[in-house]
Parts: structure tokens; C-alpha cells; sequence
């Protein structure tokens, strides 16, 4: 695929990130030796109605993180003896946490890694994947990992022209050290059955683990 044709590809994607969250006001690029560069865009979406629970308090703001560049070229299965330009999955990535509880926006490097990795690694990024960064995903985070969520119910799948494959936008989840050892042994619709049996609040930064017991 030509340098035009990836960058088509970013444009739509930033076209249907702006009209589904508005303009990012912030926005970050890193490029990793072997990989082709990666922005991370941040949206802040303000806080407004009735947050968890009731009672009369206003949700907290929320800020959105997420990836460009990633499907700019599709993702190669490892084992393929050549890869195609054109055909294959494509995705970015998305994590929502609540603002102003933690400093969150040391997670650009983290997510611009994890995004690389389909180019660095030969890997093909899906849901219920687990991703490692092997450090907290930002200053104090009780996370290094993060478990692919299902995609579609944040940001629609982005149609391309034939062969190419729609551009999927997929949450990441973030998962305690603890989690993520309990995931490898049960699976990830278990660990999300536990996280929503027990009520737990993805989006927190400073949340800690789900019971495990």
C-alpha cells in the first residue's frame, strides 16, 4: 500500500473520531524504530446528568484515548509466509477512564506501543486478547495490562473500499496484575462476568481489583 493510501485511511479514521467525540484537544505522536508512526488523540467529554447512583451528583468528566494510525495497514497473521497490503483486519484502539482522578495522559507512550505492535511484533490485535506494557500504563497505575473489549458500541466500524477490511475500534479494559493472571487460567468472559457481577467501574483509574475468590 502506497504512503497516499495509509494516509487516506488515517483521514477517515480522525474524520469519524471527530464526529463521533468532536475535535481532540490534545494530541501526541510517537514512531518506533520498524513501525510506522502513531498519534494518540485525547477527547475530553464534559461531565453532565446524573453520574452512578443517583442522588443528585453530576457524572464526572470522562477522557477518551485513542490511536491513529494503527489501520493504516492491515494486521498480518504470524504465521501468513506473505503478507497482504490490502486484506486483513484493521483497528485502532480506545480507553476511557474518568479525568481528573489520576494523570492518565502518561498512558500516550503505553498506547502508542500496544498499537505498534501488529507492525513490530507481527501481531493481530482481537477481542479477548490480553496486552502487556510490563509498567503501570501511567504514573502509579495499578494496571500493566489491558483485556480487548468487543467493538462497535463506542465508535462504528469504518467501511473501506473492497478488499480492504472495515477499520474496528476496540476498547481496552485495564486489568490488575491479579486480573490478568486469573484471565490467562479462565478466559476473558469470565473475568468480565466477575467485573459486572461485582459492579465494577471500568473507567476508574484508581479502582483496585475485582474479587477473585
Amino acid at each position: 500500500m502506497s504512503e497516499t493510501a495509509r494516509g487516506d485511511v488515517s483521514a477517515l479514521v480522525e474524520a469519524r473520531l471527530t464526529m463521533t467525540f468532536g475535535e481532540p484537544d490534545a494530541r501526541a505522536a510517537v514512531t518506533f524504530l520498524g513501525a510506522d508512526r502513531i498519534e494518540v488523540l485525547r477527547f475530553l467529554e464534559p461531565g453532565g446528568g446524573l453520574g452512578e447512583g443517583g442522588g443528585g451528583k453530576t457524572a464526572p468528566p470522562l477522557v477518551r484515548y485513542v490511536t491513529l494510525g494503527m489501520s493504516a495497514q492491515p494486521m498480518t497473521d504470524p504465521t501468513a509466509t506473505v503478507a497482504d497490503p490490502l486484506r486483513g483486519p484493521r483497528a485502532e484502539l480506545v480507553l476511557t477512564v474518568r479525568a481528573g482522578r489520576a494523570d492518565t495522559d502518561g498512558v500516550l507512550r503505553a498506547l502508542a506501543v500496544l498499537a505498534s505492535t501488529p507492525q513490530v511484533e507481527g501481531l493481530v490485535v482481537a477481542p479477548g486478547a490480553s496486552l502487556d506494557v510490563g509498567e503501570p500504563l501511567w504514573p502509579g497505575a495499578g494496571f500493566t495490562s489491558v483485556l480487548v473489549g468487543e467493538p462497535g458500541g463506542l465508535v462504528e466500524d469504518l467501511e473501506l473500499d473492497a478488499p480492504m477490511e472495515p477499520v474496528r475500534f476496540l476498547p481496552l479494559l485495564p486489568m490488575t496484575p491479579n486480573e490478568a493472571a486469573w484471565k490467562r487460567v479462565h478466559g476473558a468472559a469470565e473475568l468480565e462476568e466477575r467485573w459486572l457481577r461485582h459492579g465494577v467501574d471500568l473507567r476508574d483509574p484508581l479502582r483496585g481489583p475485582v474479587a477473585l475468590d
